[in-house]
């Protein structure tokens, strides 16, 4: 069967420069969550160019935008069978690119959610799931021929701040689409170009945000006794915090804790009387998450009664996103399908990400499984050299860092030949 997908995809193999095109002009040109105009509307563009107008109206892609905000989808009918959906997220985040690149972003825009401008880069890849997703989306209707059945692509808004699936389905999402048998996605990792990676079960962890808000007493920085400062007692609150993974949950259990933000007062000579962290926790089983989430209020509280404060923390959620499990049936196929196409650059068993996603909400709203991998962004010859000298954790950027930029080929042509492989496993004649 993979043989078959090999010889398929190379018989009607796409011209793949436009598309190179395509994915410096999104790099150059992000938008934040919330406000993916761009993205939504260059997706939107090119799918209504694959409805080339000598094509029947049965075997053009039905367009419905605006879902959730800038969400989108294409539905490619063609006969009977399973329907399969193949999602992309769209939105960048606030980051000031400093990759060098001659397409690099130099955008800046205000941010819809409080009103500041800020720079804005797709620094976690974003551009390209975009960019693949329209090319698998072209490829596959140019091979109709050769499967039955029915293809959703989906562009998703606003995945960075946790929304984006839920809005689109709270949207009416599956009263304009077809409700998907499988729904199929893929990330864009600091892992070597050309490798494709998935695992059954846990793929990517839960995250769950929070602003907390600490209450102390403000005055003149010459006068601390008459204050409670807000700004010592966040500190006592970040570094016990600390002690939660490494002191409280089982070792052999992932997790992370992480205070992102931590902001208090405006000069040097005035004690504050607030101070707000911000906080983001990681968790791969409910019971790590339940345990991890009661020691934050319990230090909280503790350290605020420590520093004699008379008004209660502000424990706000802010994001949520649910743990990405692979269903083990369907992975089983599509690991067998990628295995045998992508051979030695295979990885059949992945370790579980910490990082999160909120694909899986498309999916289990409508209690159907769901299959995401992950495919490598890192040129070559810069992972090989990490790797050499021990070097990965330092020389190899990471999602959501300024330097993030996956090489161009053969991560596009990779990440569009995955999910191809992974729509005909389902779709095959």
């Amino acid at each position: 069967m993979a043989k078959q997908f090999a010889d398929l995809l190379s018989k009607h193999s796409l011209n793949l420069s436009p598309y190179e095109t395509l994915y410096k002009d999104l790099h150059a040109n992000p938008n934040l969550s919330l406000q993916e105009t761009y993205a939504s509307e260059r997706a939107t563009a090119h799918l209504a160019h694959l409805n080339s107008s000598s094509l029947p109206e049965e075997k053009r892609f039905t367009i419905h935008e605006h879902i959730g905000g800038h969400g989108l989808a294409g539905v490619l009918r063609n006969g009977p069978g399973p329907i399969i959906m193949l999602r992309a997220d769209m939105d960048a985040l606030p980051v000031e690119e400093l990759t060098g690149l001659e397409y690099a972003s130099k955008k800046r825009e205000v941010d819809s959610a409080d009103g500041v401008e800020k720079p804005v880069m797709h620094a976690c890849g974003h551009d390209m799931h975009v960019t693949c997703l329209l090319g698998a989306a072209e490829q596959l209707a140019q091979i109709r021929n050769s499967w039955s059945g029915t293809l959703v692509v989906l562009f998703q808004p606003n995945e960075e701040r946790a929304g984006g699936a839920k809005a689109m389905v709270e949207d009416g999402l599956y009263e304009r689409v077809p409700v998907p048998d499988i729904v199929l996605g893929q990330h864009v990792m600091p892992q070597r170009a050309g490798r494709v990676l998935v695992r059954e079960g846990t793929m990517m962890a839960a995250a769950d945000s929070f602003k907390v808000t600490l209450f102390g007493r403000g005055g003149h920085g010459s006068m601390p006794q008459q204050c409670i400062d807000p700004v010592v007692l966040a500190s006592h609150v970040v570094l016990r915090l600390q002690g939660i993974v490494s002191r409280e949950v089982d070792p052999a259990e992932p997790a992370v804790v992480t205070v992102g933000s931590l902001q208090a007062g405006e000069t040097e000579n005035v004690i504050a009387d607030r101070a707000v962290l911000r906080l983001n926790v990681r968790s791969q089983s409910e019971g790590t998450r339940a345990e991890i989430l009661g020691s934050i209020k319990r230090i909280v509280k503790a350290e605020c009664d420590a520093s004699g404060c008379t008004k209660e923390p502000l424990i706000e959620e802010t994001t949520r996103f649910p743990m990405t499990i692979n269903d083990a049936e369907v992975t089983r196929n599509v690991k067998q399908s990628l295995g045998a196409f992508f051979q030695d650059d295979f990885d059949p068993d992945s370790r579980a990400s910490n990082a999160s996603e909120d694909v899986s909400v498309l999916a289990t709203s409508v209690d159907k499984p769901c299959c995401f991998w992950f495919f490598g962004g890192i040129e070559e010859k810069k992972w090989d050299k990490a790797e050499k000298e021990g070097r990965l954790m330092k020389d190899i950027p990471t999602n959501h860092s300024a330097y993030f930029a996956p090489v161009i080929q053969p991560t596009l042509k990779v990440g569009i030949n995955a999910l191809c492989v992974g729509a005909l496993t389902f779709l095959s004649k």
